[in-house]
């Protein structure tokens, strides 16, 4: 199994440093730390996090520096609650500028109205289920954005995410059978899947044709094991350990980057690990995946 020569590029996200999504996680670690361990660790770009330049200039001159590009940054979606569709829009088209103007051509998005990952309530009895309506406004809201995004020359990825309405392969398959092919595109997350209790190895090969971004994260099958016995939250089980870095938990990364490299993907590969750098040493678990990835899949 191998990529062909230039198609593939292996990224790293900042959350194996600090945490968007809990920003108390890692707030000691600078952006400038992290961003020389990236390239020390012998990365070739990184996702945004909340602690990066809000200039693109200054953040592309920054990253150069080190080697680094921009994989992609992050844009919520709120189609599902009211009064949201023209800010989500908007927010869309800044993110979309900002990300262009670094340099990247992907931006991810999820949409997060009712998302529960961040409040401190049971996941999965609580991770909101869309009635039609919803399911429909999202789809056209979707649409919206990524034929801007198209004709911007870029690619919206959407991103399956534990806690949302579009946590579990039956809403992947459900997502990518309401949308459009040319203007919708699947950021494939292998922790994520896996946590939802799916397998990320048969989606690759169901969907070799939608994948155009991958984040590759590994878990850790015995706190997995106690996550499913307790149903804690997604800030619990981030603080356990329930996320590791490719190569040191329970995927078989080995064949699902098989899986990608047969299915023709052409992109980036990015490293993600929701980390406490208290419990897991950020540097050393960067060095760790990416000489896994190199012994893995000789990238």
């Amino acid at each position: 199994m191998s990529f062909p020569a230039g198609a593939v590029s292996v990224g790293i996200t900042p959350t194996c440093w600090t945490n968007d999504d809990f920003p108390g996680i890692g707030e000691d670690i600078s952006f400038e730390q992290c961003i020389s361990e990236m390239a020390l660790a012998g990365y070739e770009g990184c996702s945004v996090g909340h602690k990066f330049p809000k200039d693109p200039t200054e953040l592309r001159d920054a990253l150069a520096l080190r080697g680094l590009r921009v994989t992609e940054p992050w844009s919520s979606t709120y189609f599902t609650v009211e009064g949201m569709h023209e800010r989500t829009v908007a927010a869309f088209r800044d993110q979309m500028s900002f990300i262009q103007a670094a340099g990247g051509d992907r931006i991810v998005v999820a949409e997060l109205g009712h998302a529960v990952h961040q409040q401190p309530v049971a996941l999965l009895a609580n991770r909101p289920i869309f009635d039609d309506a919803r399911w429909n406004r999202m789809v056209a809201g979707l649409h919206e954005l990524g034929k801007l995004a198209a004709d911007a020359g870029m690619m919206l990825c959407y991103h399956h995410h534990m806690g949302t309405g579009v946590q579990t392969r039956q809403d992947v398959d459900r997502l990518l059978a309401d949308t459009d092919p040319g203007l919708v595109h699947l950021l494939l997350d292998t922790g994520h899947l896996t946590w939802a209790g799916d397998d990320p190895l048969a989606l690759a090969r169901a969907y070799a044709g939608r994948i155009a971004h991958v984040h590759l994260k590994d878990l850790r099958a015995e706190v997995l094991a106690e996550w499913r016995r307790t149903d804690s939250s997604f800030h619990d089980a981030v603080l356990a350990g329930i996320f590791t870095v490719p190569g040191d938990g329970m995927i078989d990364f080995k064949s699902v980057l098989g899986a990608l490299a047969d299915g023709g993907y052409r992109g980036w590969l990015v490293v993600e690990a929701e980390q406490d750098p208290r419990r897991a040493h950020p540097l050393a678990s960067a060095k760790r995946a990416r000489e896994y990835l190199r012994a893995t899949a000789r990238i």
